[in-house]
This record gives C-alpha cells, structure tokens and sequence, in this order.
C-alpha cells in the first residue's frame, strides 16, 4: 500500500488527477506494475488508476489472465474498476479508503463479492485507509 500512496500522490502533484494510486504484485507478492488516475493527463474517463495499472501488468505478463495476482489501491474500486479487476481474473483485492460515493466494493454495491460473479475475488479492505482518505480530503480541499 506504501507504493499505492506513493504513486497516488504523483497522479495529484505530476498532472493534476485525483490522488489514486494501484499496484499489481504477483502471486509472489513481487511488484510487477503500477498506475495512477491519468484520466486529466489523457483525457480518457476510463483512465482510472486500477486500469492502468491492469493494463501495464497485462502488457507485462503478456497475458490477460491475472490469476494470482494482487490488486492493491489506494481507493475502493467503482463499477468500472470491479468489472476489470474480475474480467482480468485477480485472486486478490486490497484496498484503503472506503468510496462512500461510487464504490462497488461495499459501500454503494458489491460487485465483487456478489455470489453470483463468475469470478471469486479475496477482498481486504481499509489497509492505511486513513491515510489514502486524507490524502484524498486534502486534494479536494485544495481544488475548491
């Protein structure tokens, strides 16, 4: 989550995203890619921190199939990010700060721990949450 943090203050102070930050590691726990919100930087509404960071650790396994691979980020995932990360077959799910929003993890739906999933995906949730709400609350803060 560390690393999350980190880049997830680098999507806030490089180009002006919302501090969100992920990490893929492999069923190791080794690192194997990382992504932030670009969405500002490309303009793409898809762009969230979860995708990216899918797509560079897809690219880098030269596999779509993510099985035993950890998510790890920053936020709870919405509906656009829960779809991907069990389209992309990950084992496991980390996250810090609830979404109380737009996530899809708990707190508005579940997607993920829906019964009905064709994909059964370990959930662990509110690692440094703290932390990643406050880094949050303080970016909204400033863009006000």
């Amino acid at each position: 989550m560390e690393k999350a943090l980190a880049a997830a203050e680098s999507a806030w102070h490089d180009h002006g995203d919302v501090p969100v930050g992920a990490v893929v590691l492999d069923p190791n726990g080794s690192f194997i890619a990382t992504g932030v919100n670009e969405r500002e930087l490309r303009h793409d509404p898809t762009a969230h921190a979860e995708v990216v960071a899918i797509r560079k650790a897809a690219e880098k396994l030269d596999n779509w199939r993510l099985d035993g691979c950890t998510l790890v980020v920053t936020l709870e995932p919405c509906a656009m990010c829960a779809g991907a990360i069990m389209q992309s077959r990950f084992s496991r799910l980390v996250f810090g700060a609830w979404d109380e929003k737009a996530g899809a993890v708990g707190s508005v739906v579940d997607l993920i721990r829906d019964p009905r999933a064709l994909t059964k995906v370990e959930v662990i949730s509110g690692v440094l949450a703290e932390r990643s709400s406050a880094l949050l609350k303080e970016f909204f803060a400033q863009s006000r």
